[in-house]
């Protein structure tokens, strides 16, 4: 099993940055894909970014240029550094991974407003 805690969101000006991490405890020995999602008041849950089982980086076009999605295995974290952030990239953001088993974090609310 695998438990997810995101943390790093809030409220930031757009133009602004934040970082945002997701700790993993727990182990899957059939892994293969760890993601960001992102919820507006709403809306669908939708896909952000994504890391394959070798570390490669895909995005959406939404983001792309924009966010950066990384990991420390060292740490079982990831991350999602989000620059030039837009009051459209307003949402709960969820740390996601793909093995046997699929998990979710609880999310974390980024709110960008002048």
């Amino acid at each position: 099993q695998v438990q997810l805690v995101e943390s790093g969101g809030g409220l930031v000006q757009p133009g602004g940055s934040l970082n945002l991490s997701c700790t993993a405890s727990g182990s899957d020995p059939r892994l293969n894909v760890r993601a960001w999602y992102r919820q507006a008041e709403g809306g669908q849950r939708d896909w952000v970014a994504l890391l394959t089982r070798g570390n490669t980086p895909n995005y959406a076009d939404s983001v792309k240029g924009r966010f950066t999605i990384s990991s420390d295995n060292a740490k079982n974290t990831i991350y999602l550094q989000m620059n030039s952030l837009k009051p459209e990239d307003t949402a709960v953001y969820y740390c996601y991974y793909r093995g046997r088993d699929t998990y979710w974090g609880s999310g974390t609310r980024v709110t960008v407003s002048p």
